[in-house]
């Protein structure tokens, strides 16, 4: 029988101090592959905790793949999920720089072209977010005091990397509740994230060959080739990036925990893989998109790839488009050890894009609790919305004729629909009755396309009360 200790008393929720210590036992292979769990009842009475805590700290395992389930049976361990060990000093290579010793980006979800009217009734595109969510009066104060107590610091040239005061918020907000342990220094803020992807491309080599997930955001093709990138577009499967599909790429740009546009929530199996693929030859790299990873409703964030990383091949890219909004315009990356030498080296020149006033209001912000605040109640918000959409989705005649996916995460959700109509047609039917919403095929390489007609619905946008309508709209525009 598992045997953990407790803390009834610590900050921490008992499931998830459970949840965490199996995972480690998983991770560095005390519980085997394939081995069988030990029942939610008995391992509860064991502990003597809850059968919730134990229910609930093994679904989490299930959601990250670290375990699976079956009827009847119970859960068992997945296999092969052992970390890899940390290897001997290893040399990374960047472009335009002496080799060093080795140890994100989130872009606004831009849409295909054909939909970027405005004036819609309904609008389901994903580049929105509810802008009453936004604590303009929390923002107005700090704003007012950054004015009173830096207005000498406001004046002067910013530090390239971003203020210190930011870069320390973003640290602690990383380690509590991305659980990625970094320094300060990683840390480089920019104003979004095209900005920060073009310093990324330089520094790693705009020679060289960068595989991009598809489907993908299609501006980040563009972004890639514009920097002279050779792009290669990788399928996805059931788990994510195919990683036996890369080839000769030097780095890897995806989103694990909540692939855009599609849902996927890549298995830890499958993140050891790609993993396991970097540390095979140095100087790759894996760039790690965390974009959402705040807004998770069937359980509890999925970890980062980045917290997997022994070897300092993963580079965390974020913005604070869709947890604050998307105008902000402040983003970061974080660097592993082995690229902050070629970094400085190629930088240290450049001025902070960002404003020192919003950098500063901003780390006020996340200092004071603010931000976890405001994450929490548009996370709330937000699941409400989900949840009026998809009852909206079940009690109209669309129920019978259309599949919902990616539910439990994220701003938007897929819906396949099989009434005998193309995606364009679809698409087409929705804008003649006031509707905004934009098809899948629209996110894939040249060549490539879904099997089924496939719709995206972002629901950020659109008040609760408005699904109804906006779902009987759809109705009268396909069947």
């Amino acid at each position: 029988m598992l045997t953990y200790i407790l803390d009834p008393a610590a900050k921490m929720p008992l499931y998830e101090q459970l949840y965490r210590l199996i995972r480690q036992d998983i991770s560095s292979g005390v519980l085997r592959g394939g081995e069988r769990l030990p029942s939610k009842r008995s391992l509860a009475q064991h502990l003597e905790v809850s059968q919730i805590t134990v229910e609930t700290a093994y679904g989490q395992l299930l959601a990250e793949g670290y375990v699976s389930s079956a009827p009847r049976r119970g859960y068992f361990v997945q296999e092969a999920l052992a970390v890899p060990p940390v290897p001997a000093r290893q040399t990374a290579v960047c472009a335009g720089a002496e080799p060093t010793a080795g140890n994100g980006i989130s872009s606004e979800r831009t849409q295909p072209a054909e939909t970027a009217e405005t004036g819609w009734r309904f609008d389901f595109r994903t580049n929105t977010v509810d802008m009453d969510c936004f604590p303009f009066s929390t923002w107005a104060r700090l704003s007012r005091a950054v004015l009173t107590e830096y207005a000498d610091r406001l004046l002067r040239e910013t530090v390239p990397q971003g203020e210190l005061e930011l870069r320390e918020a973003i640290r602690d907000y990383l380690l509590a509740f991305r659980g990625i342990e970094v320094s300060a220094e990683q840390i480089i803020v920019g104003a979004g994230s095209e900005y920060l992807l073009h310093i990324l491309i330089r520094l790693l080599g705009q020679g060289q060959r960068y595989a991009l997930e598809n489907p993908g955001y299609r501006k980040l093709y563009q972004i890639f080739e514009v920097n002279g990138a050779d792009v290669r577009p990788i399928p996805l499967d059931g788990l994510g990036l195919c990683a036996d599909r890369l080839e000769e790429a030097t780095a890897v740009y995806l989103t694990p925990s909540h692939h855009f546009p599609t849902g996927v929530v890549m298995p830890v199996s499958r993140r050891m893989q790609l993993l396991q693929w970097a540390g095979e030859r140095p100087g790759r790299y894996l760039i790690e998109d965390d974009y959402d990873s705040e807004f998770r409703y069937a359980s509890r964030p999925i970890p980062a790839l980045k917290e997997l990383d022994r070897q300092g091949q993963v580079i965390y890219l974020n913005t604070f488009a869709n947890s604050l909004a998307p105008s902000l315009r402040i983003g970061y990356m974080v660097l592993p050890e082995g690229l902050l030498a070629a970094y400085r080296e190629q930088f240290s020149l450049y001025a902070s894009s960002v404003p020192a006033f919003e950098q500063h209001t901003l780390a006020r912000f996340m200092a004071t609790g603010a931000f976890e605040r405001h994450i929490n109640r548009s996370r709330n918000i937000y699941k409400g919305r989900l949840e009026a959409l998809l009852e909206a989705l079940r009690e109209s005649p669309l129920s019978s004729v259309t599949e919902v996916c990616g539910a439990e995460a994220g701003l938007h959700i897929l819906l396949r629909v099989s009434i005998g109509l193309s995606e364009a047609e679809l698409v087409r039917r929705a804008a003649s009755r006031g509707v905004c919403i934009c098809g899948l095929s629209g996110y894939y390489a040249s060549g490539s396309e879904p099997e089924r007609a496939t719709l995206i619905l972002g629901y950020a946008g659109i008040s609760s009360e408005c699904f109804r309508e906006a779902v009987r709209c759809l109705c009268e525009a396909w069947l």
